[in-house]
């Protein structure tokens, strides 16, 4: 059944891509019709850009594949709470929901700013809560190693 577990495996699938590739594991996926137009996972190694967080890379290729800036039909699935340049990011794509895992207690937007996302916004948390956590934890684990 395609429902947010379904999706939010999904965007683990990519946050285990980043992982592997040494970046902080956060993956995130595009949904529109119940049909993922937009995989994406932090790239900010890799392409030496503080910006390249997965939401930032998913709303770049989901307004890519539907031709229009706005997601406002769709929903972003996060393994982790954006962060407020995410969460500034989503408004202005007009995003319907967003769909996240685990709380970011030291950077998440709503920490800071809660009222930062679009108004017509829906907002779902604690998706996968622990499997999305863990992986963040096993990342920071290995560094201090």
């Amino acid at each position: 059944m395609l429902n947010d577990e379904f999706f939010m495996n999904e965007a683990l699938k990519e946050a285990k891509i980043a992982f592997e590739k040494g970046e902080i594991p956060i993956g995130a996926v595009i949904v529109s019709n119940n049909q993922i137009i937009a995989r994406a996972h932090n790239m900010t190694e890799t392409l030496n850009d503080v910006t390249a967080h997965a939401e930032m890379m998913a709303f770049t290729s989901a307004s890519n594949y539907l031709g229009s800036k706005y997601l406002n039909d769709c929903t972003l699935y996060v393994t982790i709470e954006p962060c407020t340049m995410c969460a500034g990011a989503s408004y202005w794509t007009q995003i319907g929901k967003i769909v996240y895992g685990a709380d970011d207690d030291k950077r998440g937007f709503s920490k800071i700013n809660s009222q930062i996302l679009h108004p017509k916004t829906e907002l779902i948390k604690g998706v996968l809560k622990d499997k999305c956590a863990e992986l963040i934890i096993q990342f920071f684990k290995s560094k201090r190693n």
